[in-house]
This record gives structure tokens, C-alpha cells and sequence, in this order.
């Protein structure tokens, strides 16, 4: 005889009385279960073959080893690389963050079909590839018939065609157009949904437009700055599309050498410490992005 303690008013156990009524976490479960087969497990397999030894496709030996880690945290070019990486995404995270907080700020100032014209600006490239998109990069910041270069030309602003493509300018400027609606999405959520009677007060007690948009207005988004902020640099940090193609065959980062070495190299244990360094440093700084907006927007609240 089944314990009543333990079975619901139903008869059926707690549990899953608590699944059927979607409690706890339970309907998130299969999304879990997805992620975890096909998403971490594979990942782990990546990162492990950086400890091991592979040839030929199969795992030499039962040995867990240091020595390829050590090897990679030693050799200067890949420190080289990191930082590259490094100050790459971090101009074209702040850069997306100047171009998408105007954008978001007008959103939430229109109304009727300006405001869908917007979103519809926003949301479209997103239906492209992000690989078209570079290409399209690729034509316009080509050389001497890139379509910048043309135009300068025949507008007489230069007098020889600039060396736009297979720079870290060039790698930028992409990143910054391709990652940029990640950066406008979340301001488009806070700005709109803002309290504007916080607003009306400043304005209220004398403050001017200006004085009440940086404190009013900017510290009621810092949580969708900062979650912008940790969303964009991520992807700019691990991107190896539009460093392969808008830097040339010589430009290189941790994200195009981990692509090189495991794909094109077939050197697997090479990718795998290179993939580790590159997932482990993109963590950390995108934790340091997270804590730092959860402080400042701590301090913002206690001086409001």
C-alpha cells in the first residue's frame, strides 16, 4: 500500500504532481537535457583533447598531461593573440554601445509607426547571415574598387585609395555593424519600459533635460548597459568569421587559430588548449563585466 504521506490529493506523487502543474524547475527540463547532450558534453570533449595526446585521429595513451597548456601559456604568440582579441572586441563593444544607446533612447521617445520602422531596422539584419554580412563588408572596405574608395575618389576628398581592408580598423568596423543589435535589444527593453514619472520629477525640482537624461535617465539602464555590454564582447572576443575574412590570410586571432588549427591543421590537441585559454579568458572578463554592473548599479539605487 502506497504511503498518503507521500502522494498528493491525487494520488500521485509529489513530484510529479509538481512536473504536471509546471512547479519548480521542472518544465525547464528538457531544454536542460538538450543543452547538456548537445551542447556541454560536446564542449567538454573539446576542451579534454587539450590534455591528452592525439594522433591520427585517436587518443594516445590513458595519461592526463599538463604539458600542452603549458606549452601554449608559454609561447608569446599567443599572448600576442589574446590581446588582440582582446582589444578588438573591447572598442567594438564600446562603439556598438555609443551607436545603440541613441537608437534605443529615440525608440522609446516615438510612438505609433516610427517606432516599428525601428524595431523592424533593428531585428532585420539579424535575418541575414552574420558570414553575408561580412562579404558585404568585404565589397565595401575593398581595395582600390571598394565602394568607399570609389566614392572618395570620385568626391576628390583623397587623392590615392585608402588601406581600409585586412586592418584592425577593418575588423571593427565589421564587428561593430554585425553585433550591433545585440547591444540595441536590451536598451530597447529598459528605455521603453523606464518609469517616467522619475522623469517628470527631476524636471520638477529644476533639473534640465541634459542633467535629468545622465541622472535619471542612464542610471535607470545601467543593468541593460552592462548586460549588453558582457553579450556583445563575448561574441566579439570568440568571433573568427569576420577576422578571417575583413583582416586577410595574416591576421589572426585566438578565435581564427583555434578554427586553423583544429579544422584546417587538424592538430586537435593544439585547438583544444588554444579553445580553452580563449573560453576560460572570455568567462572572466565577461564575470568582471557582470560584477561591475551589478555594483554600479547597486551604488546608482543607493544614490537615487
Amino acid at each position: 500500500m502506497a504511503d498518503p504521506v507521500r502522494l498528493s490529493r491525487t494520488g500521485w506523487p509529489p513530484v510529479l504532481t509538481q512536473f504536471l502543474h509546471g512547479g519548480g524547475f521542472w518544465p525547464a527540463l528538457p531544454a536542460i537535457v538538450f543543452l547538456i547532450v548537445f551542447l556541454v558534453l560536446p564542449m567538454l570533449t573539446l576542451l579534454a583533447f587539450g590534455f591528452v595526446t592525439i594522433e591520427r585521429g585517436r587518443v594516445v595513451g590513458d595519461t592526463f598531461t599538463l604539458q600542452y597548456l603549458q606549452s601554449a601559456l608559454g609561447d608569446d604568440l599567443v599572448w600576442r593573440l589574446a590581446w588582440r582579441s582582446f582589444y578588438v572586441a573591447a572598442i567594438s563593444t564600446l562603439l556598438t554601445l555609443l551607436l545603440a544607446y541613441p537608437v534605443a533612447f529615440l525608440f522609446s521617445q516615438t510612438q505609433g509607426i516610427w517606432r516599428t520602422l525601428i524595431l523592424i531596422a533593428v531585428i532585420s539584419p539579424l535575418l541575414t547571415s552574420a558570414l553575408v554580412r561580412a562579404y558585404a563588408w568585404l565589397v565595401i572596405l575593398g581595395g582600390r574598387r571598394g565602394l568607399l574608395n570609389q566614392t572618395l575618389l570620385q568626391l576628390g576628398l583623397i587623392d590615392q585609395p585608402l588601406r581600409l581592408l585586412n586592418t584592425d580598423w577593418a575588423v571593427i568596423i565589421g564587428m561593430t555593424q554585425i553585433h550591433l543589435p545585440f547591444m540595441i535589444l536590451p536598451l530597447l527593453a529598459v528605455l521603453s519600459g523606464r518609469d517616467r514619472r522619475l522623469e517628470e520629477a527631476a524636471r520638477n525640482l529644476g533639473a534640465g533635460q541634459v542633467r535629468t537624461f545622465f541622472t535619471v535617465v542612464v542610471p535607470m539602464s545601467i543593468p541593460a548597459i552592462f548586460a549588453g555590454l558582457a553579450l556583445v564582447f563575448a561574441v566579439s572576443y570568440t568571433n573568427f568569421i569576420v577576422p578571417q575574412l575583413l583582416g586577410g590570410g595574416s591576421y589572426s586571432t585566438l578565435a581564427v587559430q583555434v578554427y586553423e588549427q583544429t579544422v584546417v591543421v587538424l592538430d586537435w590537441t593544439r585547438g583544444a588548449v588554444l579553445a580553452t585559454i580563449l573560453l576560460s579568458s572570455c568567462f572572466v572578463f565577461v564575470y568582471l563585466i557582470v560584477a561591475g554592473g551589478s555594483r554600479l548599479s547597486r551604488w546608482a539605487e543607493l544614490r537615487s
